[in-house]
């Protein structure tokens, strides 16, 4: 299992802390003017180059943030000092960083952007301005100054960069109660299942196609009691549900304790977010065709105060149509 869920986090990773600075300014420059037959030439140093910008973009095609895992530390470049004959130096060139789509950037504790569309672009930290060279530096009460300032600083800052995925709808439940499956046949995803605990190790996608509309789902890994302390995986993926408008809870319907368990996994999602439980919720019972009629009824008469029930076979795909229908007329 210890092998599995690594191989895992090499694929999906969800937070890294990297170092960013932008580009310092170039020096400005301190020099004269020096032709044949010109006694007194003035000052003509020119001023620094600016310092290159650190910015960010948005890119669907990126589905981690793995690149980051190894590589810590981001500059910008440093634009070039400035030269005689009030040449302005060379600005340094910008850094950019790709992201993938969700991804909420972090700094000190304050959320400062959020990337949820492709090609989406902010500029993190600017670099800093170039130098004064000396000929910028000349007035009336100094005709010839010897002296020019240094660039400014760039900016600098550790950064957080955190991945929410970009769902419409999120499968939340015990391991092993089907959610894999149940994605899989609502969806053209084609996530591994298999009949053990935490088969997900790490969350999956899949768009539901009906009729004009394209409804994003996202099967999170199973959630087990105190997983809002970091016990299990689930606990790790929580954070994708708050971008979620709704929830499909999926209840194995053939477990003798499916209502202890419906309520244990809305007490981990309330501890972990209080708004997670006020999001709109589907109960869906999996693996119903394991039922019998009266089983089912004592079951909607236990989860009697929940509008939207559905019994459903996700591995026999039996059932799903009203599932599908009612998940459409939120979107």
């Amino acid at each position: 299992m210890e092998g599995l869920e690594k191989k895992a986090a090499m694929q999906f990773v969800q937070d890294a802390k990297i170092f960013i600075k932008s580009g310092s300014g170039g020096s400005g420059s301190v020099s004269f003017r020096r032709e044949k037959n010109i006694e007194f030439g003035g000052p003509d140093g020119g001023n620094g180059g600016r310092g290159g910008d650190v910015l960010v973009q948005g890119n669907g095609a990126k589905h981690t943030l793995l690149d980051f895992r190894f590589k810590k530390k981001y500059t910008a470049e440093n634009g070039s000092p400035g030269s005689g004959r009030k040449k302005t130096g060379k600005a340094g060139r910008d850094l950019l960083l790709w992201v993938p789509l969700g991804t909420e950037i972090w700094i000190e504790g304050e959320k400062v952007a959020d990337i949820t569309q492709e090609n989406q672009k902010i500029t993190l930290f600017k670099g800093g301005k170039g130098g004064a060279g000396n000929a910028c530096l000349k007035n009336s009460v100094h005709q010839s100054p010897r002296i020019a300032y240094p660039g400014e600083s760039g900016q600098e800052s550790w950064v957080e960069l955190k991945l929410k995925l970009l769902a419409n709808v999120g499968l939340v439940g015990m391991p092993n109660a089907g959610k894999s499956t149940l994605l899989n046949a609502l969806t053209d995803a084609n996530s591994k299942v298999g009949d053990y605990p935490f088969t997900t190790l790490f969350p999956k996608l899949g768009v539901l196609c009906w009729e004009d509309k394209e409804i994003v789902l996202a099967d999170l890994p199973g959630l087990i009691e105190d997983a809002h302390l970091g016990k299990g995986l689930g606990h790790r993926f929580l954070s994708h549900a708050q971008r979620c408008s709704v929830l499909l809870h999926v209840i194995d319907a053939a477990q003798s304790d499916a209502f202890q368990k419906y309520h244990q996994i809305r007490q981990e999602l309330k501890l972990f977010d209080e708004t997670l439980i006020q999001k709109t919720e589907f109960i869906v019972f999996n693996k119903s065709d394991q039922l019998k009629e009266d089983q089912k009824k004592r079951l909607q008469d236990l989860f009697s105060n929940s509008e939207l029930i559905f019994f459903v076979s996700a591995l026999h795909r039996k059932d799903l149509e009203a599932l599908i229908n009612k998940i459409e007329t939120f979107f």
